[in-house]
């Protein structure tokens, strides 16, 4: 949620921060410019495939070289007009991998993921430092497999969303 929201849900959704506008957008960029970075962390996350005829088969994506990883970051305060302070934060996407953009093959985008050995830089570096880091995460080092399709209801919410189904693991080798 922007600063500019004064505490309130805008209209469209402020959940992805393209890095192509990262710095021109009226959301972002003065998070971008305030070097308002953070790390949001994760053991995975969700992408879904569509195929020829139209049907969305979502994937579980996480990275082979980290247990729990971490989304590039932008946060910001917005405070109400009765003073009630919101602090929210958005993941900065960017165009896929080749190994994402099988999975995520309608729009071909992906989050950022941070190395291990980029966190500092990227919460305290310098900006053209932090910029530097906006980049695909190594094919290599992801894989991924389909799960049910009762993750696209939000009551769903166990262990078994992370299960495969059978057949179905994308693998950057394969």
């Amino acid at each position: 949620m922007p600063f500019f929201a004064k505490g309130k849900i805008g209209g469209y959704s402020t959940i992805n921060a393209r890095v192509e506008t990262v710095e021109t957008s009226a959301s972002y960029r003065g998070p971008w410019k305030r070097a308002q970075r953070c790390i949001i962390p994760a053991l995975g996350f969700y992408e879904w495939q569509v195929d020829a005829a139209g049907a969305r088969q979502p994937y579980y994506i996480h990275v082979r070289d980290q247990a729990i990883f971490g989304f590039a970051g932008l946060w910001d305060r917005s405070v109400s007009d009765d003073g009630i302070a919101v602090e929210s934060c958005t993941i900065i996407t960017l165009p896929a991998n080749d190994f994402m953009a099988r999975i995520h093959n309608v729009k071909s985008r992906m989050p950022a993921i941070l190395q291990r050995s980029e966190r500092e830089t990227w919460l305290s570096g310098d900006t053209p430092a932090a910029k530097a880091l906006l980049r695909p995460y190594p094919d290599a080092l992801m894989a991924a497999h389909a799960v049910s399709k009762r993750v696209n209801t939000p009551r769903n919410n166990d262990a078994g969303l992370l299960a495969p189904l059978p057949g179905a693991v994308l693998d950057a080798d394969l």
